[in-house]
């Protein structure tokens, strides 16, 4: 083989592998008769370009299946490998490195900082990471969520939506190869959260975005490519180009 068609082939390998991967994840806390096995031998992988939503009732595991991913949560046992590189075994200040170059992170309840302006809560990843951001990567962040208007306003003179898509803006100013969000739409009313899902779409569709996200809605799974659905942490079901009604149908069934 030439070193032309063996590069070829390494790079179709590369664009082909798994963004996150969890092969036989384990996540214990507490010690024998105190011990809770958040997660239990999971597999599973998550592709490029792809949006999966994680469903399953209050306490099943699916925080833990994030943070676990993400690199915020050392595994007890399996393996996590992260954008190409195994993390199972990585030290603290290593993980702080990968995530801020390959993870960004949005969560419920927006986590902003109040005193700061919009675009000042974008930049601070950049700075966090020892960067000095320039005005034009953080605006054009805040314009890719629609809000190239509001860079100066603070949270408090946001809608929630607003402060969720600033939240956005703030993980994707980094151009994380993959983006974590746990109950994104959990705090936002119905025509805020079908917005928010609707950009998360274009996202995905238009960017190539790599999308794992956590909710208890339906509705939200529904925008996803697939579902996947934990129990005593365990993955136990996934539904592919799902519907809401049939995600519903599905955890009506636990419940009979």
């Amino acid at each position: 083989m030439s070193v032309r068609a063996r590069f070829q082939e390494t790079a179709t390998e590369l664009a082909s592998a798994p963004v996150v991967e969890l092969r036989g994840v384990s996540r214990i806390y507490g010690r024998r008769l105190t011990e809770v096995r958040a997660l239990d031998d999971v597999d599973v992988a998550f592709s490029a370009g792809s949006w999966t939503a994680v469903m399953g009732p209050s306490g099943s595991g699916k925080s833990t299946l994030l943070h676990c991913a993400a690199g915020l949560e050392k595994v007890t046992g399996g393996q996590v490998v992260l954008s190409g590189q195994d993390i199972t075994g990585a030290s603290d200040a290593e993980l702080t490195e990968l995530r801020r170059r390959t993870v960004g992170f949005v969560f419920q309840s927006f986590n902003l900082i109040g005193s700061l302006t919009a675009e000042q809560n974008v930049a601070m990843p950049l700075r966090l990471a020892g960067q000095r951001p320039g005005r034009r990567v953080v605006r054009e962040a805040l314009a890719a969520v629609g809000l190239a208007d509001r860079a100066r306003h603070r949270p408090r003179e946001l809608s929630g939506g607003q402060q969720q898509r600033v939240a956005i803006a703030r993980a994707m100013v980094t151009r994380p190869a993959v983006l974590f969000a746990d109950e994104p739409t959990g705090a936002l009313d119905s025509r805020s959260a079908r917005g928010l899902l609707d950009l998360l779409r274009s996202m995905v569709d238009d960017e190539g975005q790599t999308i794992v996200m956590v909710t208890h809605d339906p509705a939200a799974a529904a925008t996803a490519d697939r579902v996947l659905f934990l129990r005593d942490g365990r993955l136990v079901d996934r539904l592919e180009r799902p519907s809401a009604h049939a995600v519903a149908d599905l955890l009506a069934s636990w419940e009979s």
